[in-house]
């Protein structure tokens, strides 16, 4: 028996929860209402919008362009700073709900879900059901919308819960992959950033249903083992395992099953590079720093082996985790074509924890400076959680 997946989704998350805060305490202006966004300072013009209204995306505005930009285009915008302990709160809350109608949930962002649904199901006499009463009930508790996708695995799940919003039900199980999923272009396909869709076009692949039909190895050779596993998405091949066991208990962590065995320290440099991308977004969601890291190894003999060590500091960010898990390879890796990298890390401490620092760690850059550079660090975290990891490109000096 095939699973059913939801991927559940808050509809424009930090603008929808600020608005629901704000109406709370007595605001008679519902900001989802009008032309505003969340993020950045409207008197220095900086930062990027994280979040916008529907009013909003009326004018051009679009996620992740610089609130300079969105100015522009309205003069008039009504801007909100982001509030992250708020969104924590409101994600645990959303989570609790959600439980009650199945305990295999894997949260993957602050506002957005996996839950197995394969035994709830019964209850119902459709999945489609299902989704519309957890959807209708959500609104009705909290005041916010999702959007529920539905399929077999998470990846299908994922891309139809992207289809039309707010407050919508939308189903993409493998038999309608070629009417609902192939017609769109390549860009809205998961994991299809920015530069990907450029070398594709180059090839004239402009539709997922393009993509979908090319020779893998054509792509592999434009855009390496990234290529083959885009056709695999374009060809509705995804995971169909909800990992819910809770993220406190065994750390957070990743890992990639390679379309084609890594034989080179470059190639496996580049898997490592996502991996640490995905593991440090995830760490900031949760507000967690790791203390401990480990990277494992399957070859193509199936035999595993890994290898972990204490950080000297406790650590979410990409860089540190990246630079130790290439270390940890070097050291354990030895030379056999490799099938399956992973990084995992452990001894998980809040982000708010004060650190201890040595003499060394001694903040010599302005705090002023640091801290803009970490919120434009975080912003962009969240952008590439969102829209994939080629969505920002980083300049000079980040």
């Amino acid at each position: 028996m095939s699973r059913v997946i939801f991927h559940i989704d808050v509809n424009s998350a930090y603008l929808s929860w600020t608005a629901v805060e704000q109406i709370k305490n007595g605001s008679s202006l519902d900001i989802r209402t009008i032309p505003a966004i969340i993020g950045g300072d409207r008197a220095s013009r900086h930062g990027v919008v994280l979040a916008k209204s529907i009013p909003a995306k009326k004018y051009g505005i679009t996620t992740g362009e610089p609130v300079a930009n969105a100015l522009r285009k309205c003069p008039n915008l009504h801007m909100e700073p982001p509030d992250h302990k708020m969104y924590r709160r409101y994600s645990q809350k959303l989570m609790e709900f959600l439980r009650t109608y199945s305990e295999e949930i894997e949260q993957v962002s602050v506002d957005e879900c996996y839950m197995d649904f394969t035994e709830a199901a019964a209850r119902f006499s459709s999945p489609v059901e299902g989704a519309l009463e957890l959807k209708n009930e959500v609104k009705h508790r909290f005041g916010f919308t999702v959007n529920v996708g539905i399929s077999s695995n998470k990846l299908l799940a994922k891309m139809a819960s992207d289809f039309e919003k707010p407050d919508k039900v939308h189903t993409l199980f493998p038999q309608e992959i070629q009417v609902k999923m192939w017609p769109l272009p390549v860009r809205e396909l998961y994991m299809a950033g920015r530069s990907s869709t450029e070398t594709l076009k180059k090839l004239e692949i402009y539709t997922i249903g393009d993509l979908a039909k090319t020779d893998p190895a054509i792509l592999e050779l434009h855009l390496k083992s990234h290529g083959r596993r885009l056709w695999e998405f374009a060809n509705g091949l995804g995971e169909d395992r909800v990992e819910s066991e809770p993220a406190e208990a065994k750390g957070i962590g990743n890992s990639i099953t390679l379309p084609r065995d890594a034989v080179t320290e470059e190639e496996a440099k580049e898997v490592l590079k996502e991996l640490a991308a995905s593991v440090t977004r995830r760490l900031k969601k949760a507000g967690q720093k790791a203390g401990m890291l480990s990277v494992e190894i399957k070859y193509h003999t199936f035999e595993s082996v890994s290898h972990q060590r204490q950080l000297a500091k406790a650590t979410n960010r990409e860089e540190d985790v990246y630079t130790e898990a290439v270390s940890l390879f070097l050291e354990l890796w030895n030379h056999q074509p490799i099938r399956l990298l992973g990084i995992r890390s452990s001894k998980l401490s809040e982000e708010s924890e004060p650190e201890q620092l040595s003499i060394f760690d001694i903040e010599v850059e302005p705090e002023e400076k640091r801290k803009k550079r970490e919120q434009i660090r975080k912003a962009m975290d969240e952008l590439r959680g969102k829209y994939g990891k080629d969505v920002i490109h980083k300049g000079p000096g980040y």
